[in-house]
């Protein structure tokens, strides 16, 4: 098993220290009801502040660069050093690595994330370009998440088609959501109207026909999808 960058985590650990805003972290913990504290770093900071330290720490091993996503992620004391395990995830110098091989990794942020700021980016920026490049691959991976006990790991097959626009696959969203309608869950309820508004933009019709033929759709849901239409 590979070994983690650990020069690159201690950078971007102390890159996040001198950024830090002590005064603005019980905020930003408490809106995010968060069970780790935070820095007090906004994300144009920590946007700004990490471009430099990921420049200088290129990833040239896969193996190397997703020990190191773990690392960040798994061993944070604040929770923006997971938000740098994303954006380390999302560097452009790995995009080659963005494979159906990805997927252990993936999963293991959205079970031990555990909540909608950390798995709604990887559903929306890692997965749903994972499906749409690789669908044969990945359409199984997420009819089995639509199904899975885990309850973020069935919000981020309800979001996995985010952005897709016109190429979304309109069965696989139909089975996802109808695996999930009768979830009492909020974050279930909200995922699915979200999902729904995002094919509004391109399919308004589509998504009409679907909230009539789906009256058990909860309000949450319903409000969601309509919301623009």
């Amino acid at each position: 098993m590979s070994q983690p960058d650990h020069e690159l985590v201690t950078a971007v650990r102390a890159a996040l220290a001198d950024a830090a805003d002590p005064a603005r972290a019980p905020e930003m913990q408490a809106y995010m009801k968060s069970t780790l504290p935070f820095r007090g770093v906004p994300k144009p900071v920590r946007v700004r502040v990490l471009r430099p330290v990921l420049a200088a720490h290129p990833v040239t091993d896969r193996g190397v660069w997703e020990a190191t996503i773990r690392r960040l992620f798994d061993d944070a004391v604040f929770r923006e050093e997971r938000y740098a395990a994303l954006a380390l995830l999302d560097v452009r110098t790995a995009r080659a690595w963005h494979d159906p091989d990805l997927v252990p990794l993936l999963e293991h942020l959205v079970v031990t994330g555990a909540w909608w700021d950390l798995v709604d980016d990887v559903a929306g920026h890692q997965v749903a370009p994972l499906l749409a490049a690789h669908p044969d691959v990945m359409t199984p991976v997420v009819r089995a998440w639509a199904v899975d006990e885990d309850l973020w790991l069935r919000r981020t097959a309800i979001l996995s088609q985010l952005g897709c626009g016109l190429r979304t696959d309109r069965d696989l969203l139909t089975e996802v959501i109808e695996a999930t309608i009768a979830s009492p869950e909020f974050f279930h309820r909200k995922a699915i109207g979200w999902a729904l508004r995002d094919l509004a933009w391109k399919d308004p019709d589509w998504v009409r026909t679907f909230v009539d033929t789906h009256p058990d759709l909860s309000p949450l849901s319903r409000r969601e999808a309509l919301k623009h239409l």
